[in-house]
């Protein structure tokens, strides 16, 4: 079946007459002789423009099918597929560029009612204007008949950007970590060895304590200190520094001479 469904949509594109395969001849009989269908096909585009229909890449193409039968006995709708052409600039120029998805529904829609199927199919092609071809094979118990859906012109379209697509936002942030990790290695290598190294023994020289400079007296004994606060930690002094030694007595070894009276 999906044989004849193809072979179906390219001559019903053509708009030409055939012959069916061997093996589809059988079930079709001859097709110059075969009854008409008297089922009407028609094709909605939900997200249809007033501009016109556009396919937009990436994303589905929603189209409802709606078939009113008006036979005096069921028919059943077994496949739907499409196929995309060039535009018919000439006559006889038309050529097929892809053939879209072919859709098996086995709905049977009684006499005298009517059936909506949705259909749909996605592109990633260059944005052009091609001609979209719809058709459908309809069954009246064992006979199988072939009805256009649509043939009409589409324009195939990119999808419209926005800041705030999370796609781009994802690209945004990749770009924007990539270009940090490339301008911290390049300041590490090219930049960071001309400035001065700060020295390591800086925060350790920061914990000593300051002198209070207001506050020293002379001494007897020496030069001023400072009476208050201490220029050095004597936790690191050794003890046995720390003692000042005791000044020493010397004794004379003999009496001292007697003056020299006038």
């Amino acid at each position: 079946m999906r044989r004849f469904l193809d072979i179906a949509l390219l001559f019903l594109s053509l708009g030409t007459s055939f012959v069916a395969p061997a093996d589809v001849a059988e079930e079709l009989g001859d097709p110059s002789q075969t009854p008409t269908l008297n089922v009407q096909v028609k094709a909605n585009f939900p997200d249809a423009e007033i501009f016109g229909i556009k396919i937009v890449n990436g994303k589905p193409a929603n189209i409802q099918l709606s078939f009113t039968n008006q036979e005096p006995e069921p028919v059943a709708v077994q496949f739907v597929g499409g196929s995309l052409w060039t535009p018919d600039l000439n006559a006889g120029t038309s050529r097929i560029l892809r053939n879209l998805t072919t859709k098996q529904y086995g709905v049977e829609i009684p006499a005298g009612e009517s059936e909506t199927l949705p259909y749909t199919f996605q592109t990633n092609m260059h944005p052009q204007e091609l001609r979209l071809n719809l058709a459908a094979v309809i069954a009246r118990g064992n006979t199988f008949f072939t009805q256009q859906a649509f043939n009409g012109t589409v324009q195939v379209v990119e999808p419209n950007s926005s800041i705030f697509d999370p796609q781009i936002i994802f690209l945004y942030l990749f770009l924007l970590a990539c270009t940090a990790g490339v301008g911290y290695f390049f300041y590490n290598i090219w930049i960071a060895p001309y400035f001065p190294q700060k020295k390591k023994g800086k925060a350790a020289r920061n914990q000593v304590k300051k002198i209070d400079v207001g506050s020293e007296k002379p001494d007897t004994d020496g030069p001023a200190v400072a009476t208050g606060m201490k220029a050095y930690a004597e936790e690191w002094i050794p003890s046995h520094h720390l003692q000042r030694p005791e000044a020493r007595r010397v004794k004379s070894g003999g009496p001292r001479p007697k003056s020299r009276q006038g």
